[in-house]
């Protein structure tokens, strides 16, 4: 249990490096949000020119008003928290890819990408919002910075781990209980809490957009019933399906009080 706990025992001595807006959730980040927009540039041209973009004039206009109001929700919101440091170097891109596949995402910087694949089951511009607002939250907390931060701990925790048992006869046994420990009982847990942070982020910024937080629970029945073959919660990055949707219930009171239509 000791070699399991010891990646968290780490994360917990330093995670007070930044604290999450709204959630208020102390987080860890040994590399910077800055440090990777360019690099996400990058991976955004890369993607944009070799991606064939949606002809569909009506639904790409959809995507970038939705976008535009989302991320102007999103500097008010942080203007008001005086946090606006969160969204240095920021510079928001929506595109529409035809790809059939039910996919959106952010990526540091604010480019987002999403796939025409996901429109069946956003159905509207609230559920597009839905969407919109949980991916822009991921970039505007860091949370690439963070799942970077913690790869490195957990690489870093290997590596003294590895010279501690250097010898010993079960060094392999060991390592093998850390690295699966230290994943399923850190890095996923993470991986979980972050996806329910932007869950939670995401109603609010929507809100503030002026689009209905309510349409999120439809969203996410209709994205579970799509979706039958999900390993258990412990073993996934992202909840289960009736916990994620009993926590949008828990944080709607909240994101309705944002609500202007």
């Amino acid at each position: 249990m000791k070699v399991i706990g010891l990646i968290g025992l780490v994360i917990l001595l330093v995670s007070g490096c930044a604290t999450a807006p709204i959630t208020g959730r102390s987080q860890i980040k040994l590399v910077s949000d800055r440090a990777l927009i360019s690099q996400s540039l990058t991976s955004y041209r890369k993607v944009i020119s070799e991606e064939k973009l949606s002809t569909n004039a009506e639904q790409t206009a959809m995507v970038q008003r939705v976008g535009n109001r989302i991320s102007h929700a999103v500097e008010r919101y942080l203007q008001r928290e005086h946090m606006l440091h969160l969204i240095d170097g920021f510079q928001w891109e929506f595109n529409l890819i035809e790809n059939d596949t039910p996919n959106a995402w952010c990526m540091p910087g604010g480019k987002v990408a999403f796939y025409t694949g996901i429109l069946p089951y956003t159905h509207d511009e609230d559920g597009l919002a839905v969407v919109m607002g949980h991916e822009i939250a991921h970039a505007v907390v860091g949370h690439s910075a963070e799942r970077v931060s913690h790869v490195l701990l957990q690489q870093g925790g290997g590596l003294l781990l590895s010279g501690y048992m250097k010898g010993k006869d079960n060094a392999s046994a060991v390592m093998q209980l850390y690295g699966m420990g230290s994943q399923v009982g850190v890095i996923l847990p993470f991986s979980r809490t972050h996806e329910l942070e932007a869950d939670h982020m995401g109603l609010i910024f929507m809100a503030m957009a002026g689009y209905d937080p309510q349409a999120a629970v439809g969203f996410w029945e209709r994205m579970a019933a799509n979706d039958t073959e999900k390993p258990p919660e412990f073993l996934s990055t992202h909840p289960a399906d009736d916990t994620r949707i009993r926590k949008i219930r828990e944080y709607m009171p909240e994101a309705m009080t944002y609500y202007q239509p």
